[in-house]
């Protein structure tokens, strides 16, 4: 018995920008982008918001607009169905609600519980896991499942817009990221195994390799005197909070920040993120194998973040897997953070490389430091 995925959709902005295109924009050239990268494109959202996105990946994997590939026998799922919405993301539209509650409403799931998560480019495998260990409780009869909440049927979406969040000036960050959304629906079954295991981690990203400060455009109308009404309509009311100072500070932005940088934009320092991420991958990889009792020879492929060819070129040498164990997807997608891992496990199922039976795994590294993977069988 277990939570089996029965359902999986991927949602796209329309507009392709090229590495030639933003070669307008900054320094750069696509030869430049594609030998260090394996990006060629991104898409990047112009009217689609992420719920936008969420929506038509999360209709997908409902079976609400046809056939989903690799799910030819699961019937579409009714709305009163859905009993959990998980929804991965550090770009939502809105603070209040949260980007689940408001697909919630957009699909009308009257029944669900809904809540996001931000685990950065690892928000969608730990929702993943929150998911299915919200459904194991619910199942389960330690201490009297009567008293809690019963989750059969969950949506679980990864979708984001980093192209909001991105510098464009930047040419260090902004060839790298792009916008997406995907989603999959789990399932408790009693006659199935489905995840078979997974594994979260967090380290402490002491060196502010990844980070992205929250801008505000509210007047902040208080000092340390208490209420100063003036600052109500003095455009330097906006900057009074003095608390942004300190954090700026603390992830090491205060300079840029002053220098005229945009505030609310990802800094990231390549080389100490590339060394994170390829250990974390590899080391989430086995763990998760680990866990199951299981060995790299039952895993019939590996779904990864795609943040860069390179880090899963270097992990799959550790791991002494060849490339085709691994669905890639980056060169039209770029990092599309949380919505990487769900897109590519759609990636998977529409070109037929997952089949019933076989052992998956999903696997992802992020801000924070993030780190995850869930093992699965079909």
């Amino acid at each position: 018995m277990g939570c089996c995925i029965v359902g999986c959709g991927k949602g796209l902005p329309l507009l392709d920008v090229t590495n030639d295109e933003l070669a307008e924009l900054v320094d750069t050239s696509d030869e430049w982008i594609s030998s260090r990268t394996g990006i060629r494109s991104r898409r990047i959202s112009v009217e689609e918001s992420s719920l936008d996105l969420a929506e038509v990946a999360a209709r997908q994997a409902l079976g609400w607009d046809g056939e989903t590939p690799g799910f030819k026998d699961q019937p579409a799922f009714a709305p009163e169905d859905i009993d959990l919405v998980l929804f991965a993301t550090l770009t939502p539209d809105a603070l209040l609600p949260s980007s689940a509650a408001l697909l919630r409403r957009r699909l009308g799931l009257t029944n669900a519980v809904a809540f996001d998560l931000n685990a950065a480019c690892s928000g969608f495998v730990y929702s993943l896991t929150v998911a299915e260990a919200l459904m194991v409780a619910s199942q389960s009869g330690t201490n009297g499942s009567k008293g809690r909440n019963k989750y059969r049927h969950a949506l679980v979406v990864g979708a984001e817009r980093l192209s909001r969040i991105t510098n464009w000036d930047d040419r260090n960050t902004c060839v790298l990221f792009g916008d997406g959304a995907g989603a999959v629906v789990v399932e408790w079954r009693d006659d199935a195994p489905g995840i078979i295991s997974s594994y979260i981690h967090n380290d402490d990203d002491t060196t502010n390799s990844l980070v992205c400060p929250a801008s505000f455009d509210s007047p902040f109308v208080f000092d340390d005197n208490g209420v100063n009404a003036a600052l109500a309509n003095d455009p330097a009311g906006i900057l009074a909070d003095a608390s942004l100072d300190r954090i700026d500070q603390e992830l090491g932005v205060a300079e840029g920040v002053a220098a005229g940088e945009p505030r609310q934009a990802i800094r990231m320092d390549g080389q100490k993120v590339f060394k994170f991420a390829g250990n974390a991958l590899t080391n989430a990889v086995l763990e998760v194998l680990d866990r199951a009792d299981l060995t790299l020879d039952d895993i019939a492929l590996i779904v990864p973040h795609q943040a860069n060819e390179r880090i899963i070129k270097f992990a799959a040498k550790k791991l002494g897997l060849g490339l085709e164990r691994f669905q890639i997807s980056i060169a039209h997608r770029g990092n599309s953070s949380a919505a990487c891992v769900p897109m590519t496990l759609s990636d998977a199922y529409d070109s037929g490389k997952i089949s019933s039976g076989d052992k998956v795994i999903m696997v992802a590294f992020g801000a924070g430091l993030t780190s995850g993977a869930v093992l699965y069988e079909a």
